[in-house]
C-alpha cells in the first residue's frame, strides 16, 4: 500500500473517531454509528493492503 494510500486510512480514521468521541454527550446513536464506520474503514484498510500485497506476490517469478 502506497503512502498516500495509508495516509488516507489513518486521517479518516481519526477523524470518525474524534466525531464518535464528542458526539457521546449528545447523541449516543450516532457515537455507535461513527464508532462502527471507524472500524469498518479500519478493517476496509487492511483488506485492501492484503489484496495489493496479494497482486503484487502473483506478479513475482516464480524460482
Amino acid at each position: 500500500m502506497g503512502k498516500g494510500l495509508s495516509l488516507w486510512f489513518a486521517c479518516s480514521s481519526i477523524l470518525l473517531l474524534t466525531a464518535a468521541s464528542m458526539s457521546i454527550s449528545y447523541n449516543i446513536w450516532q457515537a455507535l454509528i461513527l464508532g462502527a464506520l471507524c472500524v469498518l474503514n479500519i478493517g476496509w484498510g487492511f483488506i485492501l493492503k492484503a489484496r495489493i500485497r496479494r497482486k503484487a506476490e502473483s506478479k513475482l517469478p516464480s524460482a
